[in-house]
């Protein structure tokens, strides 16, 4: 299986909402969405590495959240016209340079 890039997540996203009449939400509509999704995603992680998972409460499916909230995300991006290929090969180049020194590199540059 190929990898699948941005553009063609975008590409499937688009092509599965534009199957029905309603289209996309309005962006509030889906930041509210994106809130909902991120607290399942904080929900299995509370869950797996917190103290007290509540009794009886099913993990859940780490993929599957993270995935909901991508699709999400692609969905808000889509409506608001965002290539999100050029805008995270943009964010990882501010990434690069401004926290080049930041961090302890797991081996350091040779001489």
């Amino acid at each position: 299986m190929e990898p699948l890039t941005f553009k063609e997540a975008q590409r499937q996203v688009d092509a599965w909402i534009s199957r029905f009449q309603e289209g996309y939400f309005p962006p509030l509509l889906m930041l509210a969405r994106l809130a909902e999704e991120l607290g399942e995603v904080a929900r299995v992680l509370a869950h797996r590495h917190g103290k007290k998972p509540k009794p009886g409460e099913v993990e859940g499916d780490l993929a599957e959240e993270l995935a909901d909230l991508l699709f999400v995300l692609i969905s808000l991006a889509n409506r608001e016209g965002i290539d999100l290929e050029e805008a995270f090969r943009k964010v990882m180049a501010k990434y690069e340079a401004r926290d080049r020194d930041r961090w302890s590199p797991k081996h350091p540059p040779g001489p």
